[in-house]
């Protein structure tokens, strides 16, 4: 038996004894009078009755405790070549008066107050201000164009808006206050009024009567203490995508998101305080919200804030040269980020250019991390690296490798073992549990533990209907996958994305394994595609390895070898051709379902996410070369 073992089945055994001892970590104003909620299953809440503040969490007890001058955030701006750093003291100085800020403008304990910026500072600042007073943040991703920030707007329904005058990326200024202006046209609920941080790029002329010069109404405004606020308030609004096009606003408490992310700090990541910690994402994201804003926070680690992209700014040496330069323990980016690396860099060297000795450990999630690229970091940066895996909805990791307890043996290819508080079970489509090693649907048995959504803004119908429904008594994941004799979760596609090939029913994420571990080959994405005979056959779009995209005829002849080889000819594996590049969401994800309908002739609509919609052309044009016919967006 291992450390982990007695912990993970303690939690699911005496779920009330095991959170409430984590609990005690945290500042309370007022104990809780249950732990764990079930009065309105399957919608449990956890601490009710407990009120607390996470901003007081997150600052203001460090400085009481006498760690005011320890550095609290680093802002890394790579494209504009800049760094700036604020201790705990610093901080709370910044939010105090934000918060007061705030408060001016009307915002209350309850309201909501949208954040639409740049990796930026004060968009940190805006967060941690709004959990200050009480108030309803919600963050959304500066890439999305106007119609989404409108669409968000008209759910949440903000008293106030916080934006920027502009964003800078490599390819040059992005207009955020335009697009702002286009997103309040198109919207139906009406903002009293927006805080726009000017940046020196760019400033905006300001809507009189509607904007406010940030940094002006700063100077004078009067800080605001912290405020009680009960555990099961909401926090924050998180809205992803849904499947019907209307964003799901994902609703997470104060008090288990507290609880949850300071023991994920310390038992996950290994994180002690006054660590310094890099969560390579952003603020749009649930990985930004958990890891480089609360967690690391929460936990009194110094967090790194990274404005600039892993290749590009200027180079594909960029990370390294930030942990080299804040001397990082931890790094945590998306397995894209890597894949863009080495294939940039695919012998390293640009890592040899720096003294990346402090890092200690590397943490992938957002998509399954091939064995390949978890091999090339193993192999380049010679410390631990954790594939996990988790959700939006979830906030925190469902299977993970916990360094914290003790580093468990590392499968390539895994996400690790569940996390205390998740009953992680494979089941197949009647509810039934598969075996083990038998692909099938991941579901969580609840209830969920803390720091997990609540509910979705206004749609509590739809939170069991997407959710709980399917499987009652569990949260279904949307993910398949297998968990194996040592008790190690393969998260291997979503479920869509699961083939029936003749019959039998394939993994696409294996495939795409298969295919990666190939040494010509960079990335790979595999989907279904209908087929007349078999009912479904695998379509792979590889992207090349530096200096490995001469001979296309032959590179897909080889590879195709090696699928029959590793998989079996029960894959029918034939349809497959090289691009240059492969369409993902701004956060890493590759379109697979966006490219499946582009295939099969249905239509399709380019997400709002899209890094890139050019892209979506160029995959028309492969496929074309396939024999499949060209589609355009519905």
């Amino acid at each position: 038996m291992t450390a982990y073992d007695p912990i993970h089945e303690r939690s699911l055994r005496d779920p009330e004894g095991f959170w409430a001892e984590v609990a005690e970590d945290l500042h309370w104003d007022r104990r809780w009078e249950r732990v764990l909620d079930d009065s309105d299953a399957p919608f449990y809440r956890w601490f009710t009755g407990g009120q607390l503040n996470t901003c007081y969490n997150a600052i203001d007890r460090h400085v009481a405790a006498g760690h005011g001058a320890q550095t609290a955030l680093i802002h890394d701006s790579a494209v504009t070549g800049t760094c700036s750093r604020w201790d705990y003291a610093g901080l709370q100085d910044e939010v105090a008066r934000l918060a007061g800020l705030l408060r001016a403008q009307g915002v209350d304990k309850g309201d909501r107050v949208v954040i639409y910026m740049p990796m930026i500072p004060q968009a940190v600042f805006g967060m941690l201000a709004c959990a200050r007073i009480g108030a309803i943040h919600s963050v959304v991703f500066g890439g999305f164009a106007a119609s989404e920030l409108a669409s968000r707007i008209d759910d949440a329904e903000p008293k106030l808006v916080l934006s920027a005058s502009c964003g800078v990326e490599p390819a040059g200024v992005v207009d955020y206050h335009g697009l702002l202006d286009r997103a309040l046209a198109l919207a139906t609920h009406e903002v009293p009024g927006c805080l726009i941080w000017q940046r020196e790029q760019q400033p905006a002329g300001l809507v009189s009567g509607r904007d406010v010069d940030w940094a002006q109404a700063l100077q004078t405004a009067t800080p605001a203490d912290c405020v009680p606020v009960d555990a099961t308030d909401p926090l924050y609004i998180l809205y992803t995508s849904g499947t019907t096009g209307h964003p799901k606003g994902i609703v997470r408490d104060n008090g288990g998101h507290a609880v949850a992310l300071q023991w994920s700090m310390r038992n996950i990541y290994a994180m002690a305080p006054g660590d310094v910690y890099w969560t390579a994402s952003d603020i749009g994201w649930v990985v930004g919200h958990s890891y480089i804003v609360y967690g690391p926070l929460l936990n009194r680690n110094t967090t790194v804030m990274f404005e600039g992209k892993p290749v590009g700014t200027p180079n594909a040496g960029v990370f390294w040269r930030v942990i080299q330069d804040h001397g990082a323990k931890a790094l945590f980016t998306a397995p894209t980020a890597i894949r863009a690396i080495r294939s940039a860099d695919p012998d390293g060297e640009y890592l040899r250019q720096y003294d990346i000795s402090s890092l200690e450990s590397f943490f992938l999630a957002g998509e399954r991390s091939d064995p390949a690229t978890i091999h090339w970091s193993e192999r380049n940066l010679g410390v631990p690296v954790v594939d996990h895996w988790w959700q939006t909805e979830t906030g925190w990791a469902i299977a993970a490798n916990p360094l914290g307890i003790e580093r468990l043996p590392v499968q390539a290819g895994s996400a690790g073992k569940p996390m205390p508080g998740y009953d992680v079970r494979v089941l197949n489509e009647r509810g039934e549990e598969k075996p083990r090693g038998e692909l099938g649907n991941i579901a969580l048995r609840l209830p969920l533990p803390p720091g997990t959504l609540a509910t979705l803004w206004s749609n509590r119908a739809g939170h069991h209907e997407h959710y709980l429904s399917r499987y009652p008594g569990y949260y279904l994941t949307g993910d398949s996958g297998v968990i194996d004799a040592d008790g190690y979760i393969h998260v291997m596609s979503r479920i869509d994305d699961v083939i029936n090939v003749a019959g039998h029913r394939l993994s696409t994420g294996r495939m795409e394994e298969v295919l990666c571990d190939h040494h010509a080959v960079a990335e790979a994405a595999v989907f279904g595609v209908n087929d007349e005979t078999k009912g479904q056959l695998p379509l792979a779009l590889v992207v090349p390895a530096a200096g490995k995209e001469t001979d296309r005829e032959a590179l897909v002849k080889e590879l195709a070898g090696h699928m029959r080889n590793e998989v079996g000819p029960v894959a029918a594996f034939r349809l497959c051709t090289l691009v240059k590049r492969l369409p993902k969401t701004r956060s890493g994800k590759v379109l697979r379902a966006t490219m499946r309908k582009i295939a099969n002739g249905e239509e399709w609509k380019a997400p709002a996410t899209i890094d890139d919609p050019k892209i979506l052309d160029e995959i028309g044009e492969a496929l074309s070369d396939l024999g499949f016919p060209r589609t355009g967006a519905d």
